[in-house]
């Protein structure tokens, strides 16, 4: 079968010949005229070829391809027939049907390039012409851009291009057409560049002589151009040497060794020679005089190949250039046209160029399938002309390259602006499809001419060659900026001169863009990095990383108040920073490499899959096409680059160095800054400076301040020139010049280096010491070149004259400057006599008028940049020019603090001015981002500066609470803000500090204004039925009773706008409210408490601080504002109960503040104090806390008693919860202490103990000054001497230690020195007391009172009852009765006896004379607020009127008035409660201690010892309880009295007290019995005289019960008789007592039975006395004579003995002192009692006491009236003293005449 690719051929021959055929030349149809006809002929060979193969492949390539190629190149062809021609061969192109492998591919290919670039025809009208141009343009682009285009040779390549750029820039084609000329270059620029990775910097030593250098250049510069200057030849790549082997069919192996035995040099030479010859017939073809013109430098006009071989021997020294034929070629055009009517020129350049690509391209598309083994690849040899064609590569690159960056050159008088556009258009697209920096030759270009350009280029005013040069600066320092540091540097200030332009002229635009450029560098990961550790981190760079960032923070603040898009472009930079640094902390977080990993590997399949399946078909572009080349071969080259370590710049310790290091580099850099500046006004002050402050050494080192003079850019020439020229200053001088390295360089060279570093000063004599130095320097180092060093110093100076007669203005306008001839002519003889080289002289002469040695400081204009640019480059080759490339993210620490005020600056600015939506938005991310970065890295400054920010835009702080709701409802940003500000906090709050404080002041406005959720207002109450109680007052007119009249008041005086604001918001305003009710919901404040377990402790003990701070000063005070601070701090508190320890102090210290300051209860007293007991339910579970706790309720004892008693209903409840709760963690005697001491303060009004009382009030200076430790350690009591304050823990101490154990005899406490505080005694006098021991004594009461001598205060009933109750849930659970609590318990309730008395109705006006009456100042405080609120009105700013909160009265207002009803029944209850507690606690006292006896004596613990025998219990606990009980006895109400009788007989009479013995027997006379008997006496209940009598005749029958039931061991008592004396003594005083006959019949029973059954067991039998009777008989009928004178004749027949009286009574008087003077009044001993010595004698009656007006029975003797003859008994009663003076053991000075030991009667005690 036929290939079909032979029919192709043969279809475009027919098509091709017949064009021909059919033009007007040819009418014969004879076959002889088409033999002729060379074109024809042609043809007809290659038909018969054709017809006698099967593959087109079987033949050359070149065969098909000659006729079609002559057909273009003939001068005779039309344009058409010219157009058919290229049609078919772009055809053949397309379809592939040049194999690139076949071997004679490359030669096919070079004549394809060069006959298209050479195309001539017989022009015909413009237009069609144009086709044809349109065509060639066609077939270059095919050429170059398929397979085969590999082959092409960098000169055929160039001349391609350069016929393309011809197309371009001939201003008189169509539009079109020069538009698709563009088009088509752009797509070459791509596959030249995009494939540069596959061509290699040859080595040096690869650079043959003979290489050619190649030159394309715009059409008509001027030899004199600047760019004329000739570049390095470029060392040709290795690639071409060893081009792919896949050009060889690998059935060939002959042509393969043939290539290798050719060789290198042969292969090398063969390319020079092949190159030069292309160009060469491409430069001559075209016959007009215009091409000699144009530049071409050869004249031969071989287009054959064997003239190639003349050119071979002059290939050496010949330099053949391509160029580009532009200016000249309008005229060769005309004379072309009336020659030959060929077209222009133009194309024939195109060709050229055109046809080196293309071979390379199918060099390496098909290398890929043929590398050999070792990678290496072989260029295919076209051996028969002996030429190897080698395929194209970095040659070309590098001349289009240069080419393409002179377009950009403005100060280029040829380029036009299409010129530059197009310039900046195509470096664009070389920029973007290839890596430049790893090309020295290419970089060298970059580094000089191309940003030389650019820069040149931002001061244009067109805008498109600005925007253009702005885009190709971000490629160029996107990916090159290591090699261009100060080139960055410089460009980065344009920027920002841009940008701070004042210039009016200035378009916005310009600032726009560079701002965008700006941001878009931004953008490049680790940019920002790199520019602070290259610059900001380098002494002698600018701060560009900070004066940027300040820069951009200031543009984004609006001048106007408008917002344009600079501001944003300004903020959306700093913002990049931040995006990054969030990013790196975010990745850091999640640490996610993986999915990178796995993305790369997709490419890399999807890549091989391409390769696979590509087709034959030319891909769309360059770009493609060249990756398509590059896939399947082996880049070889990149395994060695990368490979050398980092290099570090001299300043660093390391190539990552730290923050510290950094930041001491920046602390030297300020001060090296400031030496600078104060050197460049005076050089000797800056040195000094810098010696100071220790940069430089002291005393000088000359080298080091030579070398700093040298390094440093920013000194002042003219100053450096001054200092170093110093006479003083020769040392230096020397050092300076030894800094430079002139070895090697030509006297001029050095002396132009030499000169760049200062300002010459113009002084002959110092002019003449800096040239000897230079000249001495030069000359040794360079091995004396001349005769001596003066010759030297002559020609320095010479050049120097040279200088400025070449360049010196004022000099050429008076004189000619002077020839080389001059020159050399001056310089005869110098030399030692000689002269110098002459060739040297020339080339100096040269060099100097070239390029003017130019002085610093001095030139302006083009000179100054050109001279600023040379030192910019040479600096960018020292090491300083070195720039870090640096992994994204590595000093974002530094970077964070640097950026972060400006950017929040910023941001916030633009959040308050925006209005749009997005912007906001914008600015709230960058808000969360800044947080999250400070959150990372711990930056609590920027978080709180952050917090405040928020704070202040939410206008929550700013508004008054009246529009709050309003404000803050219809306000879109401050509920962003709002949002934004608690989500952080939320988030974050682990760093905040200083800005709780800020939240804290936003939380209570919101609280003011009534928007927070509600369950952060209600707060837990004791009292409260439904343990709740809301923070916020409600709004009621009229509260508690308040009257209408008020109401009424309140409304006259409001204004009349406030009026109409009370008759209800508007609809917007509720909307509003209700906008910012959910907003606020949205937020979750209570977040911040429930989540505040989590915060870090730091922030914590600042979150709490803030909440105390927050609370408002004394003149904005506010109760319910503080309330609320103080609800969250205890939240926050139980919230961290797990580290309650840590915050502990200060939230006792706060409460201490609230609680004990307080002169007067108020709303925030009473949350306090529940607070503090809410507290302490919840945190005595917490072993580590609990003591620390119950130390800190004390605080409740410290307060003043009358703000306590307000407050007593909370802490009875609360107390009751605590209790019922954590009873069994309570387990020492102190804390019991506390809490008993607390329960029977609230319950009973007892005044707190003493201790604490001084505590409180010497502590009111330093409420937090105990501190924990203290409280628990405890240290001996002399510290409170010398120190203001008790401390809890003395508190305890002191009591502790003067507690005296209860003895087994109560004979002990009796002579301790007791102290009575009688409830009377305080009132009567208030004396100092004396015993400053007893006032800590709490518990040592007087025993022989049924009262425990408490002073109390009023009390609440209420408080009462839940005290009580508190109080019988420990005492009826055995679990809660402890060794260590017992004794408390019992005191409690005899205290909660005394208070219950009466039903706790006491007399009222006994009180009124000397205390405040809790109701009326109650009533007087509430009226008063009450005024004040109304009248005074505004509350902080605010204009609602509050109605006071009543303050919850806790002594129920009725009482007042009497008492009612059903509060007896209350009373009642808590009576009969505390009854029942004590015959509980009576009948169980046995069997509890004997079971902690037992349980000691099992644990054998060491302690006090816990006795279970009946002395103990009876000191402990009977005897008090039984007084208690007694005490109820004496209640008014009946039914009291009457079942505490019944207990009282059922306790005295129950089987336990059978096992005491006679001592406590008689105690419980003395203790319980007696006083009980002497306060029935009194008139309790009036109004009930019935059931008084009834209880009297009890108590004297239950008297004579007991007595008689336990007669035997009182017998043995030696107070016996005293005893019965007394018993007799209350048998008479109760027979006159009544007002009924009860007792009158009653009594004299009891009695006789009595002396019957004393009688009967010979008590009164004697068989010592004479009459048989004892001295008892006779004092016992004594005495009963006084009162039943019948007695004694009714029961015993006997008779009175006179006389004996006397003596009973002095025997009588020896009784009477038995006792009171030793300890107690029960002998410890059975020893009989010493009498002692007596003053006054006993028979003086004390002095007379009013008659006790209650006694109502009139009585007949006076001795019957209340007086007793004989004071004995009371003497030894001590129960009966209730002295009227306070210190009853020391006679007062009123008193000198009543003995000190004679008490009253007991009578008194009615009074």
């Amino acid at each position: 079968m036929v290939d079909k690719n032979i029919y192709i051929v043969q279809g475009e021959i027919t098509t091709v010949v017949g064009a021909i055929k059919r033009n007007s030349r040819w009418n014969t149809h004879t076959s002889l005229d088409e033999e002729q006809d060379p074109l024809l002929n042609s043809f007809g060979h290659l038909k018969e070829v054709l017809n006698n193969i099967k593959e087109l492949s079987d033949v050359e390539p070149n065969l098909f391809l000659r006729p079609f190629l002559e057909v273009v190149r003939s001068e005779d062809t039309t344009g058409p027939i010219t157009g058919l021609a290229l049609t078919s061969v772009n055809k053949f192109l397309s379809y592939g049907l040049v194999d690139a492998n076949h071997e004679a591919a490359a030669e096919a290919i070079e004549n394809m390039a060069d006959a298209v670039t050479h195309a001539r025809f017989v022009g015909t009208d413009p237009a069609s012409d144009e086709v044809v141009l349109m065509k060639i343009l066609q077939v270059l682009r095919t050429l170059l851009l398929t397979p085969v285009g590999a082959h092409l040779t960098n000169e055929s390549v160039c001349e391609i291009m350069q016929s393309c750029f011809r197309i371009c820039f001939e201003m008189r084609l169509s539009e079109l057409l020069r538009k698709s000329a563009e088009h088509t270059l752009v797509d070459m620029v791509q596959l030249l560049f995009s494939r540069l990775p596959q061509f290699k910097e040859e080595a040096k030593s690869y650079v043959g002589a003979n290489m050619k250098k190649l030159k394309m250049r715009a059409g008509g510069m001027s030899e004199s151009s600047k760019w004329k200057k000739q570049k390095r030849s470029p060392r040709p790549p290795r690639h071409m040497v060893r081009s792919s082997s896949g050009q060889l069919d690998p059935n060939q192996p002959s042509t393969l060794s043939n290539n290798l035995s050719g060789g290198v040099p042969f292969i090398e030479q063969a390319s020079s020679n092949s190159s030069l010859a292309t160009s060469d017939s491409a430069g001559s073809s075209i016959s007009s005089p215009s091409t000699t013109d144009s530049g071409l430098e050869t004249g031969s006009k071989a287009t054959s190949r064997e003239d190639l071989s003349d050119l071979d021997q002059c290939g050496s020294s010949a330099t053949t250039r391509l160029c580009f034929l532009f200016a000249s070629q309008s005229e060769g055009r005309q004379a072309e046209r009336a020659q030959s009517a060929s077209v222009e020129s133009i194309p024939e350049v195109l060709e050229d160029k055109d046809a080196v690509t293309e071979q390379s391209d199918s060099a390496s598309v098909h290398d890929m399938d043929y590398v050999n083994p070792r990678g290496v690849r072989f260029t295919q040899s076209t051996q028969r002309d002996g030429v190897s064609l080698i395929p194209y590569g970095l040659p070309c690159l590098r001349e289009v390259f240069r080419f393409l960056i002179s377009l950009t050159n403005p100060h280029d008088r040829h380029n036009t602006d299409a010129m530059m556009h197009m310039g900046l258009q195509l470096l664009t697209v070389a920029l973007e499809s290839a890596h430049i920096a790893n090309y020295q030759s290419l970089l060298v270009l970059v580094k000089d001419e191309l940003c030389r350009h650019m820069f040149q280029l931002l001061s244009v005013e067109r805008m498109n060659l600005y925007a253009s040069s702005i885009r190709v600066c971000f490629l160029l320092f996107e990916s090159m900026r290591v090699h261009l540091k100060f080139q960055l540097e410089m460009y980065l200030k344009k920027l920002m001169d841009i940008i701070t332009s004042e210039n009016i002229k200035m378009p916005y635009e310009m600032k726009e863009m560079a701002l965008e450029a700006l941001v878009q560098l931004w953008r490049i990961p680790s940019f920002v990095t790199e520019l602070y550790i290259n610059y900001d981190c380098d002494f002698y760079c600018s701060n560009l990383f900070e004066d940027l960032t300040k820069l951009l923070s200031k543009n984004a603040f609006p001048v106007s108040g408008q917002l344009y898009i600079t501001h944003l472009l300004s903020l959306e930079a700093l913002l990049t920073v931040i995006d990054s640094i969030e990013a790196h902390c975010q990745a850091k977080v999640l640490n996610n490499t993986a999915q990178q990993d796995q993305s790369d590997t997709i490419g890399n399949a999807n890549g091989s899959a391409q390769a696979a399946s590509a087709p034959v078909f030319p891909p769309t572009s360059g770009h493609l096409m060249a990756e398509r080349m590059r896939l399947g071969r082996q880049d070889q080259g990149d395994t060695d680059a990368d490979k050398k370590a980092p290099k570090k710049p001299h300043r660093f310790s390391s190539c990552l160095p730290d923050s510290q290091e950094l930041m001491e580099i920046r602390t030297k850099k300020k001060l090296l800054i400031t030496g600078m500046e104060q050197f460049n006004q005076k050089p000797k002050k800056g040195i000094q400076f810098l010696q100071d402050k220790g940069l430089l050494n002291e005393p000088m080192d000359n080298n080091q301040v030579a070398q700093w003079l040298r390094e440093n850019p920013r000194l002042d020439k003219k100053m450096i020139g001054e200092y170093i020229s110093d006479r003083k200053n020769m040392d230096l001088l020397d050092s300076f010049v030894n800094t430079f390295t002139f070895q090697g360089l030509r006297i001029d060279e050095a002396l132009r280096l030499y000169l760049e570093a200062f300002r010459l000063p113009g002084e002959a004599p110092v002019i003449q010491r800096l040239l000897e130095t230079f000249t001495d320097n030069w000359h040794k180092v360079n091995g004396s070149p001349f005769m001596t060093n003066d010759a030297g110093f002559a020609l320095a100076y010479a050049v120097i004259m040279l200088n400025t007669d070449q360049h010196n203005h004022n000099v050429r306008k008076q004189n000619i400057p002077m020839t080389v001839e001059q020159f050399k002519k001056n310089l005869k003889g110098v030399n030692g006599n000689k002269d110098f080289d002459q060739d040297m002289l020339e080339d100096i002469y040269n060099a100097i008028k070239n390029e003017e040695i130019v002085m610093p400081d001095e030139q302006t204009g083009l000179v100054k940049e050109n001279y600023v640019w040379s030192v910019l480059l040479h600096r960018g080759a020292t090491p300083e020019g070195l720039f870090l490339h640096l992994p994204p993210g590595s000093y974002d620490h530094d970077l964070f603090t640097m950026t972060w005020g400006p950017t929040i600056a910023a941001l916030s600015y633009v959040f308050d001015k925006s209005l749009e939506e997005n912007i906001i938005q914008k600015s709230i991310t960058g808000f969360r981002k800044c947080a999250m970065i400070a959150a990372h890295y711990g930056f609590s400054d920027v978080f709180d500066n952050l917090i405040i920010s928020l704070c202040k835009f939410t206008t929550l702080s700013s508004e008054s609470v009246e529009n709050l709701p309003t404000v803050f409802g219809s306000n879109n940003k401050a509920q962003t803000a709002a949002k934004t500000m608690f989500d952080l906090a939320h988030r974050h709050g682990n760093i905040l500090r200083e800005g709780w404080k800020n939240i804290m002041e936003s939380m209570l406005q919101l609280f003011r204004a009534q928007l927070l959720p509600k369950a952060m207002v209600e707060v837990e109450d004791f009292v409260e039925p439904n343990g709740k109680i809301s923070l916020q007052r409600e709004e009621t007119p009229s509260n508690r009773g308040e009257s209408a009249v008020l109401s009424f008041v309140n409304w006259l005086t409001l204004s009349g706008a406030e009026q109409s604001g009370l008759r209800g918001p508007s609809t917007e305003n509720q909307e509003a409210k209700q906008a910012a009710i959910l907003c606020i919901k949205q937020c979750d404040p209570e977040k911040l408490i429930t989540e505040s377990k989590f915060l870090q402790l730091e922030s914590l003990q600042e979150l709490m601080k803030a909440l105390i701070s927050v609370t408002p000063d004394e003149e904005t005070y506010d109760e319910e504002d503080a309330a609320f601070c103080l609800e969250m701090l205890l939240r926050i508190v139980l919230e961290n109960r797990d580290r309650v320890a840590c915050v502990w102090q200060t939230v006792r210290d706060h409460l201490y503040h609230l609680c004990v300051h307080a002169n007067e209860s108020c709303f925030l007293v009473e949350r306090a104090v529940v607070g503090l007991l809410r507290l302490a339910i919840r945190l005595l579970r917490r072993e580590d806390i609990s003591s620390q706790i119950l130390l800190s309720l004390r605080l409740l004892l410290m307060m003043k008693p009358h703000v306590l008693s307000r407050v007593s209903r909370e802490v009875a409840y609360g107390l009751h919860e605590l209790l019922k709760t954590n009873a069994a963690n309570i387990h020492c005697t102190d804390d019991w202490y506390t809490l008993f001491s607390l329960l029977e303060c609230i319950g009973a009004g007892v005044k707190p103990p003493a201790s604490f009382q001084i505590a409180a009030t010497t502590a009111d200076n330093d409420a937090g000054a105990q501190s924990d430790s203290e409280l628990s350690s405890h240290h001996p009591s002399e510290v409170t001497l010398d120190r203001g304050y008790t401390s809890d823990s003395e508190v305890y101490t002191e009591h502790s230690k003067t507690r005296l154990p209860r003895s087994t005899t109560d004979v002990d406490v009796a002579s301790s020195g007791w102290l009575m505080v009688g409830k009377d005694d305080l009132e009567a006098a208030k004396t100092p007391q004396v015993n400053s021991k007893a006032q800590l004594n709490h518990p040592l009461v007087n025993q022989y009172s049924l009262t425990l001598g408490q002073d109390l205060g009023q009390h609440d009933t209420k408080s009462l009852i839940k005290c009580v109750e508190t109080l019988s849930f420990i005492v009826r659970d055995a679990a809660h009765v402890t060794p260590d609590n017992f004794e408390l318990c019992v005191r409690a309730i005899r205290v909660f006896v005394e208070a219950s008395l009466n039903g706790g109705y006491r007399n009222h006006d006994k009180k009124k004379s000397h205390k405040y009456d809790p109701s009326k100042s109650r009533l007087r405080k509430k009226a008063g607020g009450r005024e004040k609120d109304t009248a005074g009105g505004t509350r902080r700013g605010g204009g609602r009127t509050f109605s006071q909160r009543p303050s919850r009265s806790h002594s129920d207002d009725e009482e007042d008035e009497g008492v009612p009803a059903s509060y007896h029944t209350v009373s009642l209850q808590v009576s009969q409660d505390l009854l029942d507690l004590m015959h509980t606690l009576h009948t169980r006292a046995a069997s509890i201690y004997s079971s902690w006896a037992e349980e000691q004596r099992h644990l054998e613990a060491s302690g006090k010892k816990i006795e279970a025998d009946s002395q103990t219990l009876w000191t402990s606990c009977w005897c008090p309880l039984l007084q208690g009980i007694a005490w109820l006895c004496c209640d008014a109400r009946r039914q009291v009295r009457m079942q505490a009788l019944t207990y009282l007989q059922r306790a005295l009479l129950v089987h336990d007290l059978q096992t005491l013995d006679a001592a406590e027997w008689e105690s419980c006379f003395n203790k319980v019995l007696f006083p009980l008997l002497t306060k029935l006496l009194d008139n309790i209940s009036p109004a009930d005289v019935g059931g008084m009598e009834e209880t009297r005749m009890r108590a004297c029958t239950l008297l004579s019960k007991v007595f008689l039931q336990h007669l035997s061991p009182l017998l043995s008592l030696p107070t016996f008789a005293a005893l019965w004396l007394t018993i007799l003594d209350f048998m008479d005083k109760y027979m006159h007592a009544g007002s009924s006959d009860l007792l009158l019949e009653a009594i004299p029973e009891s009695l006789k039975n009595m002396l019957l059954v004393m009688d009967t067991a010979g008590i009164f039998h004697s068989t010592d006395s004479r009459t048989g009777y004892s001295d008892l008989w006779e004092i016992t009928w004594e005495r009963i004579v006084c009162f039943l004178p019948n007695l004694r004749e009714d029961l015993f027949k006997q008779t009175v003995i006179p006389g004996t009286r006397q003596v009973f009574r002095s025997r009588r008087v020896s009784f009477c002192f038995a006792g009171p003077d030793r300890s107690s009044p029960v002998p410890l001993s059975g020893s009989p009692p010493t009498p002692p010595s007596f003053g006054p004698s006993p028979t003086q009656a004390p002095p007379a006491l009013s008659q006790p007006p209650l006694i109502l029975q009139p009585l007949a003797s006076p001795l019957q009236v209340g007086v007793p003859p004989m004071s004995l008994p009371i003497i030894l009663n001590p129960a009966l003293i209730e002295a009227t003076s306070p210190v009853p053991l020391l006679p007062g000075p009123g008193k000198a005449s009543s003995s000190p030991l004679s008490p009253p009667s007991p009578c008194d005690e009615v009074q």
